[in-house]
């Protein structure tokens, strides 16, 4: 009973944030979102690019509201920035990115196969980087799971913000779900192990980049 309880006020919590960070997006990045009919009903791995704090309201505005989003955060967020704790408690899965453990690995994976619209920022980190961590690939092949790009679509401006009034107009792209294979497609099959990871995860970030709703 407490655990369903739980569960409800969880799902409540979530959309009536979502539903809050809806309307703050609208306002400040007078957002529009274009491919939601791509969104899977069996959960995807969702992956975007991570170049400032608002890519993760960003991305749960582009899903909807109804649809839960459950985040993979690092652990030193809870350290960095305390007033996140209640949302990083409910809504996300939180990992020492550093030292990235088995069980972290078993967390990731069991929201996976449940089904769940699971978000990972692939680059781990707002700052300027050529790094993509490749589990994200690893996730994708043990589970089957299907990638779901969100691309953030400049129409004016500069993106991330800059405050006060520096927030670019956006377009929350929503792209065609991709598959490992379909990413793998470009690979030759002589590669090492390394480098095949290497290669599939710029060719993620690539299509990142150039995400389309149809």
């Amino acid at each position: 009973m407490k655990q369903a309880a739980s569960k409800f006020l969880n799902r409540v919590s979530y959309r009536v944030l979502a539903l809050i960070l809806t309307a703050a997006t609208k306002i400040l990045f007078r957002t529009r979102i274009v491919g939601r009919e791509n969104i899977p009903p069996n959960g995807a791995i969702v992956v975007a690019r991570h170049r400032s704090f608002w890519d993760i309201p960003l991305v749960a505005v582009a899903i909807h509201w109804n649809r839960q989003v459950t985040f993979v955060a690092r652990q030193t967020l809870n350290d960095d920035h305390p007033i996140l704790r209640p949302v990083l408690a409910g809504f996300s899965i939180t990992v020492n990115r550093e030292n990235f453990s088995l069980s972290d690995f078993k967390l990731v994976m069991k929201a996976i196969r449940a089904n769940k619209l699971v978000a990972i920022f692939p680059e781990g980190t707002i700052q300027q980087t050529e790094k993509v961590f490749p589990g994200v690939i690893r996730f994708a092949e043990q589970t089957g799971k299907n990638f779901l790009p969100i691309r953030f679509k400049i129409r004016k401006g500069q993106y991330g913000p800059k405050y006060p009034f520096g927030f670019p107009a956006l377009t929350l792209v929503v792209g065609r779900p991709f598959s490992v294979r379909d990413l793998a497609f470009d690979l030759t099959g002589q590669e090492s192990k390394q480098e095949r990871y290497l290669q599939l995860s710029e060719l993620l970030m690539r299509r990142i980049d150039n995400a389309e709703p149809n």
